[in-house]
């Protein structure tokens, strides 16, 4: 997309129009008359330059320069000076214009100018965008050969040019994260920052101030003012981890960007506007989390447009082997270590484990593995697998210490929490029909109000 230019005061005419001129480069260019339409046009259009007179009708652009300077905006600016004059000229450098250029202008040397301005401006971007976001290996999500995988390739093969919010469901650890990153890459703004948050565990104060930043003084503690991660991210993606987690009031300013691309910073009353393009992901059903008023369902309609899907690892055992290989490579690398290998034992292990936490799991697995090996040979003995309350219970009740009853009501009550209640799912983790998974509920007398007072989870789904 073109770069936008805002065009301030008495425009230079370079044979043509100065607006005309910029166009055929290439720019988006649009004049406004005075400094105080400036400001509004400015938050309005959000533009990525400005080329201003000095002297206007009502101020100069050193007080432009300063009203972006408190409002904490980061617009390279080229002040154009109608006659040469030093003075001036050292004024709005020091006031914090990229440059000033007197007539006789020179179209060539304005252009670079104006690129070298742009290329300035954006590198501090970008470095605050990586800085926000995680660090991640790059990896692909499609790694494997399973009928699920190759369909999840496939759906996002055919959305990633879309330039709209994107929907991403899975199970925690099954690289929801990773697939974003990938969409984002292979998009229309790859080239632009990619910024990422997890809404999981954050109050609702916390996640206002990390999405739409704030103004000094809006409440205790904001000593400055500081620019949200939507302001980081635009003209790129902003990537909302668990955004089924996120408290009922941001949802309602999140959709207003998703909808009119504007927001107001905390403690502004100026409302400021943004390109971003949102992709969100969740381990819970929105569709169920909407009809029981816990999301909004004006939201889950607006973001789920496109909805891509990532298979838990129990339902892609085969591709187990290849992530596998991948993994280790990684691992022996990052490690300056000669190849890991890894047993036939070893892999039986792996194929015989469930997965609850999935890739991440598999990650983690397979990393310890690969440190705490002596000879750069991981061994079935060498496979440990995360110690979970399930793994507990069993070892506990071969010890004498649970009856089976016992166990497998603990195993119940933890499978139905790690699907956050949704009864069909749990009843697929256990193997077993879904309804024999609700005679056992009422075997062992796990009503909704117990499991919900054993675990937290908001309710069992389906009963």
């Amino acid at each position: 997309m073109p770069d936008k230019v805002m065009l301030i005061g008495d425009h230079l005419h370079l044979g043509e129009p100065l607006e005309f001129r910029l166009n055929r480069e290439g720019f988006f260019a649009k004049g406004v008359d005075g400094i105080s339409r400036s400001f509004e046009e400015i938050l309005e259009s959000r533009p990525s330059i400005i080329l201003t007179s000095y002297q206007l009708d009502d101020g100069t652009a050193s007080d432009l320069l300063a009203w972006l300077k408190s409002s904490c905006l980061r617009i390279p600016v080229i002040v154009l000076l109608s006659g040469k004059s030093t003075n001036l000229a050292a004024r709005a450098i020091n006031d914090g214009a990229a440059c000033a250029i007197s007539e006789p202008v020179d179209i060539g040397q304005l252009m670079s100018e104006m690129h070298a301005s742009l290329r300035n401006v954006r590198i501090p971007e970008r470095d605050l965008a990586n800085r926000l976001s995680r660090a991640r290996y790059v990896r692909d999500p499609f790694l494997g050969e399973s009928s699920c995988i190759l369909k999840l390739e496939s759906a996002s093969n055919r959305i990633s040019e879309a330039n709209c919010s994107v929907l991403i469901q899975g199970e925690t650890g099954t690289g929801k994260g990773v697939l974003a990153n990938w969409l984002h890459k292979r998009g229309p703004r790859a080239d632009q920052p990619f910024v990422d948050l997890n809404c999981a565990g954050l109050s609702r104060e916390l996640l206002e101030s990390e999405i739409f930043g704030h103004k000094k003084g809006a409440f205790t503690g904001a000593i400055l003012n500081k620019i949200g991660l939507l302001e980081a991210a635009n003209r790129g993606t902003l990537f909302l981890d668990e955004i089924g987690d996120m408290d009922l009031q941001v949802q309602a300013k999140i959709l207003k960007v998703v909808e009119e691309k504007r927001f107001y910073r905390l403690g502004e009353v100026q409302e400021r506007k943004v390109d971003v393009q949102i992709i969100a992901a969740t381990h819970r059903d929105l569709k169920k989390e909407a009809s029981g008023g816990r999301f909004r369902t004006d939201l889950y309609f607006r973001i789920s447009t496109l909805c891509l899907h990532i298979p838990p690892l129990r339902e892609r055992m085969e591709d187990i082997p290849l992530l596998t290989d991948v993994l280790l490579d990684q691992f022996s690398w990052d490690l300056k270590r000669n190849s890991v290998k890894i047993t036939d034992s070893a892999r039986s292990e792996l194929q015989r484990y469930t997965w609850p936490g999935n890739i991440r799991e598999l990650r983690n697995v397979l990393e310890r593995a690969t440190i705490l090996s002596e000879d750069g040979v991981i061994r079935q003995t060498g496979v440990e697998f995360e110690a979970t309350d399930c793994l507990k219970i069993a070892t506990n009740a071969f010890a004498g210490n649970l009856t089976l009853a016992q166990m497998e009501r603990h195993y119940i009550l933890l499978a139905l929490e790690s699907e956050g209640g949704h009864v069909s799912r749990a009843a697929k983790r256990l193997g077993m029909p879904r309804s024999s998974l609700y005679a056992k509920i009422r075997e062992h007398d796990l009503t909704i109000a117990r499991a919900v007072q054993d675990f937290g989870a908001p309710a069992l789904s389906e009963i």
